[in-house]
This record gives C-alpha cells, sequence and structure tokens, in this order.
C-alpha cells in the first residue's frame, strides 16, 4: 500500500501563517519577516551553515513575536480566522485519505495544523508539524530593549536579495554580505544568548532534514519502500523529502512551485484547485509511478517532468513562480 505526504502551505492552503501572523502582529511585519526568511534563504542554500536547515525562519521571528505581544491563545485564535485552503482541496483530501494512508509533513506551528485538521476532521497523529510554545518566556524589560533596537536595525537594512546564480557567499555583493553576516551576530550571538534566546536553541521547525525524517517515519511505521511513497512540496523546506522521493524511485512533485522545489523535484504541476491531486494519487495506485512517468497535461491543470535542458528548465522558473504568485498572492508566493 502506497503513501502520499503533503506540505500544507501551497498544495493545501493558501497561507503562509507564519508570514501572516507576523504582519498581524508586528509593525512593519512583513518586511520583517521577508528579510528573514531572504536571511534564511543565504544560510540554507548559500552558506550552508551547520545545524541550520531550510524553515527555521520559524524560529528566528519567535522573540521578535513575543516582543510584540505574541501569545498561544492569539495565534490559535488568528489561524483559526484566516485558515484559507486551495479550492477543492476539503473534499480531495477526505477521498484520497480514504484510499491510501495520507500525511501532512508541515513547518508551520502546530495550531495552524490544528485549525486544519478541525475543519476536515484530519487526524492530528498523521501530521507532522513545528510544536511551538510563546508563553514559556517572559520577557524583561532589558531585553524589550534589547530586542526593540535589533527589530529596527534589520528593517532598517535595504530589501535583502540574493542572486539567482549565487552558490557561496563569494558570490555575493560586498555590502549584501556585510548585512547577512550582521544578522548572523544578532541571531546567533546576542538573542542566543538572551533569556528569550530559548526559542531559537530549542524549537526544531520541521523543515529541510526534518521533512525527510518524517518521510522516513512514515515508511517504516507503514512497513513500506519510499518507491511507494507519494511527496508534494513546493519550496525550499521541501528540497530534502523532494531529493529523498526522486532518489528511492517514489514520486517527487513541486506543485505550484518556486526555484527551490523545481530543481529538486522529478516533476511538476500548476493547478488553480486541488482536483488534480485526487487524479495523480489514483493513477498512482492503479499505476505505480510508471503512470505517471508516461502522463502529461496541459488541459485542466499542467504536468509533466521536470526538463532538465537549462535554458527550458530556467523558463520554467519564470511560468511557475508567476503562476505561484497569481495564486498565493505577490507576497507569500515570492518568499523562499
Amino acid at each position: 500500500m502506497p503513501f502520499v505526504a503533503f506540505d500544507c502551505e501551497g498544495p493545501l492552503t493558501l497561507n503562509d501563517n507564519a508570514f501572516e501572523y507576523s504582519k498581524f502582529m508586528m509593525p512593519e511585519g512583513h518586511r520583517f519577516f521577508k528579510q528573514v526568511s531572504r536571511f534564511d534563504d543565504y544560510l540554507a542554500d548559500i552558506k550552508k551553515r551547520p545545524g541550520y536547515k531550510p524553515g527555521d525562519t520559524l524560529k528566528l521571528i519567535l522573540p521578535f513575536l513575543k516582543l510584540f505581544g505574541a501569545t498561544n491563545q492569539s495565534l490559535r485564535e488568528f489561524s483559526r480566522k484566516t485558515l484559507l485552503f486551495l479550492p477543492k482541496i476539503p473534499e480531495v483530501l477526505k477521498e484520497i485519505k480514504n484510499l491510501v494512508p495520507t500525511f501532512i509533513i508541515s513547518t508551520s506551528y502546530k495550531p495552524y495544523l490544528e485549525a486544519l485538521a478541525e475543519a476536515i476532521e484530519f487526524p492530528m497523529d498523521h501530521i507532522f508539524c513545528t510544536e511551538v510554545d510563546l508563553d514559556k518566556v517572559t520577557l524583561s524589560k532589558e531585553e524589550v530593549k534589547i530586542l526593540e533596537k535589533l527589530y529596527q536595525e534589520i528593517l532598517s537594512y535595504p530589501t535583502i536579495e540574493i542572486p539567482l546564480r549565487a552558490t557561496s557567499p563569494s558570490d555575493l555583493p560586498s555590502e549584501l554580505l556585510s548585512v547577512l553576516e550582521r544578522m548572523e551576530e544578532i541571531f546567533f550571538e546576542i538573542i542566543w544568548n538572551l533569556d528569550v534566546g530559548v526559542f531559537l536553541r530549542e524549537i526544531n521547525p520541521v523543515g529541510g532534514e526534518e521533512k525527510a525524517r518524517a518521510c522516513q517515519q512514515i515508511s517504516e511505521s507503514l512497513n513500506v519502500s519510499f518507491s511507494e511513497g507519494f511527496y508534494v512540496g513546493d519550496s525550499i523546506t521541501d528540497m530534502k523529502a523532494l531529493t529523498l522521493l526522486r532518489e528511492n524511485q517514489g514520486v517527487s512533485l513541486a506543485f505550484n512551485p518556486n526555484r527551490y522545489a523545481l530543481k529538486t523535484a522529478e516533476f511538476y504541476a500548476l493547478s488553480k484547485n486541488g482536483v488534480i491531486f485526487k487524479d495523480l494519487v489514483k493513477l498512482f495506485i492503479e499505476q505505480g509511478k510508471e503512470g505517471l512517468d508516461s502522463f502529461v497535461s496541459f488541459k485542466d491543470y499542467e504536468f509533466q517532468k521536470v526538463p532538465s535542458e537549462s535554458e527550458v528548465f530556467e523558463n520554467l522558473v519564470d511560468k511557475c513562480e508567476n503562476f505561484r504568485k497569481i495564486i498565493r498572492g505577490a507576497l507569500i508566493g515570492d518568499l523562499g
């Protein structure tokens, strides 16, 4: 019996819960989140900082969410009020989980996934997500002053833009590299050693290697190989899971993806609703991966293998990222 695992935000929902909550809680929170998200891309994909993984943005922003009054209750209430599914997903996901073991592997905070599970009656024991307790820390007056100053400093930097072809820190402009190195100092020397730094020291977002590890746990619990697995992701946090499935002859699907997901998946899909997943999963159950290898669609949705030729791939990246922004909005669609 095969299994299917979905990333949440993108394939299933239109939200970026952490981004939206930051925008709601913090002045200029949308810009602050984008700065930290681009810093995350740099650490994970360019510098490859040891012990750092894609998605750790979600722990980096926690001290500042706390600064502006975030609580467990406010995050739960915000998540319930703002939850927004990709069209057709509630009914499609219900149908799929009646056909095959179905899981959600999400970098998002647990209260958001609890809101989703409650809305569509999806079992929480089939969800992997980021555990967080915003109420565990009380900020001292001294730490409030430090965080306020650092928050304004990060906002004062020019908008961080990582050059597309950069593969190492030496590829970056010197002014940009200075900003990124200062941000490393801010998070991993200054905040790390504060009491509120417990968020950085202890929170373990489910991104990167953690998503691959979740796939491993699913495979072992069901006693099935990765060749019987089907993983759907859309961003940098999904790269390790997509690679794991691809290298082990499973299905790796980049859905409405950005560049990061597209370059690690075997297949890609563009769709305005979730009906595509029902079609693809049924085909996978009936014919295995071979059925998807020979399937191409440009009618109700676009589906085929990711091209290997460089120029064709770059054109596809532009197409996918533009489509992604249309579906999820420019601010969310532009995040790593």
